[in-house]
């Protein structure tokens, strides 16, 4: 029997079933390419009482997040550039200085932190994954190679306590959503403030994001349902903003329920959005498992018809959601010859379950014959074109399968 991570209400309805695949990070060196992989169920689940969308258990964060966890979120200069921004207006907004405290949970590689200890303002990083945190250490930033939970806040929050708590897309990776949120509580400062960056679970449904569906993705988010975990932690969201990563992601805002800090229109106003959308009614979900069939089916039948006419096919982004894609559809590496990636951390690899070997970007360049381009990460694809734009000149065709198959 599956039980709800939030409110523990028995889980009966199903949203989709995208059958078997391996962990989409698990990246393989060349050794392993003869080793059995282990597949899990890729299976999400809908709480019909607090409408908690979240995978089928079947494994724990240590066998997900590794030592030798592969994605650095320094990669992508369009991230780098929001993390900027956010920081800069975070700092304005809640007047930090050398007196104040930041916590970012799950800081990977110091993508963020490195801007507060620019500006001389006291700060941690919680990172569990080796390799992500000795990249952050090397810049300067503090680390601690741990799991955050309620203990660790406990640890934490007797030596000092903090005016912001960061999240940046670390909130869905839980399995214990309520331990996270307890702990977030006991870390915060009276006053202090919770920002909680997470892909909106509107868009993932009406944009057919069925690729952004990962092992390590245990959650799936609306603004109400995390409303119900803040209130059931004695917090309150107090602010939310729409942003556009990831696909279209909710920037959240909170606070201690006893705080000063006023709630803004923008929190009713996005919760009044989801409850006209029908988002607490099964209605909302019916047809996603078919729309995502038919995506499915449409990216197969176009590799295939590119097999048959004899055209070369690579990829850009070895990403977690092409990981989804391609496992889903059951690709292999006969029908896509290669994947290429800016991270160090997964060139000279395969990818799970496809083996479809990673390269270099630069290896591109010396490639003569190739006809399409599939970007996989269709998030960020307008900086991966341009980023490529020698290939459009040989000719070359950009593509992505996420809404439906387009020619770029």
């Amino acid at each position: 029997m599956n039980i709800c991570r939030h409110c523990e209400e028995e889980l009966i309805n199903e949203l989709i079933d995208l059958g078997h695949a391996p962990p989409s990070n698990n990246y393989l060196s060349k050794d392993l390419l003869l080793s059995a992989e282990t597949y899990f169920p890729l299976k999400l689940l809908i709480c019909h009482s607090c409408w908690l969308v979240q995978t089928v258990d079947y494994n724990d964060a240590d066998n997900l997040f590794k030592s030798d966890y592969a994605y650095f979120s320094s990669t992508s200069k369009s991230w780098l550039q929001h993390s900027y921004e956010y920081s800069k207006k975070i700092i304005d907004y809640l007047d930090l200085d050398g007196m104040s405290f930041v916590v970012e949970i799950a800081s990977n590689d110091g993508y963020l932190l490195k801007n507060f200890l620019e500006n001389k303002i006291p700060c941690l990083g919680i990172e569990p994954t080796e390799s992500t945190a000795l990249a952050a250490e090397e810049q300067g930033i503090e680390v601690l190679k741990e799991f955050f939970t309620l203990e660790l806040s406990k640890e934490l929050a007797n030596k000092k306590k903090a005016d912001l708590i960061i999240g940046n897309n670390v909130y869905a990776h839980v399995p214990d959503i309520n331990d996270f949120t307890l702990g977030m509580k006991k870390l915060l400062s009276a006053e202090g403030v919770i920002t909680l960056e997470f892909p909106h679970l509107k868009e993932l449904i009406v944009n057919k994001q069925f690729d952004t569906i990962y092992h390590e993705h245990f959650s799936y988010l609306s603004l109400s349902t995390v409303d119900l975990i803040f209130q059931s932690a004695d917090l309150k969201i107090i602010n939310v903003e729409k942003i556009s990563t990831h696909g279209g992601s909710l920037r959240v805002y909170g606070a201690h329920k006893s705080s000063s800090r006023d709630i803004n229109p923008s929190v009713v106003k996005v919760l009044e959005e989801e409850s006209e959308l029908g988002m607490q009614s099964l209605d909302f979900y019916q047809s996603f498992q078919q729309e995502s069939e038919t995506i499915r089916d449409e990216f197969l039948s176009f590799l295939l018809d590119c097999k048959k006419s004899g055209l070369t096919v690579a990829a850009y982004g070895a990403a977690a959601k092409g990981n989804t894609l391609l496992n889903y559809a059951g690709v292999k590496n006969n029908l896509i010859d290669f994947v290429c990636d800016a991270a160090p951390s997964k060139q000279d690899k395969f990818l799970p379950g496809s083996h479809i070997p990673i390269l270099k970007p630069s290896q591109l360049e010396s490639i003569e014959s190739l006809d399409y381009l599939i970007i996989f990460p269709w998030n960020i694809s307008s900086e991966i074109i341009e980023s490529l734009e020698f290939l459009r000149n040989r000719g070359v065709k950009f593509v992505t399968a996420i809404p439906s198959l387009t020619i770029l």
